[in-house]
């Protein structure tokens, strides 16, 4: 869980979004899934993307808007990165317009 957690601050951080409320948001996650994986042991593999998924759900609804956002594509409007497999093991980030792979869950630029 502390691995997963450190993936999604890193990410965080790469967009200069490490701040208190965001921080907040992974921490109130990493506590509901730890419940999770209590349920589900063999879950533990897919609990980095679901940990990123649920922060891109807390920061929306806190209006932090949308992280990551997008930056790899040419589409114009703002929009921002998914999980890719929603449930599966190495998650990555990747542009919901265009498809593009920005990179593994815990690096992105």
């Amino acid at each position: 869980m502390l691995a997963a957690r450190a993936l999604v601050l890193r990410d965080l951080g790469a967009r200069r979004l490490d701040v208190p409320a965001a921080v907040d948001a992974l921490d109130a996650a990493v506590s509901q899934r730890r419940w999770w994986v209590e349920q589900w042991p063999d879950g533990a593999d897919f609990v980095a993307g679901q940990l990123a998924q649920d922060v891109q759900d807390r920061l929306l609804d806190a209006g932090l808007g949308r992280w990551p956002r997008c930056r790899s594509c040419d589409e114009t409007t703002t929009h921002e990165l998914r999980i890719e497999p929603e449930l599966g093991a190495e998650p990555q980030w990747v542009c919901e317009k265009s498809g593009i792979t920005v990179a593994a869950l815990g690096a992105l630029p």
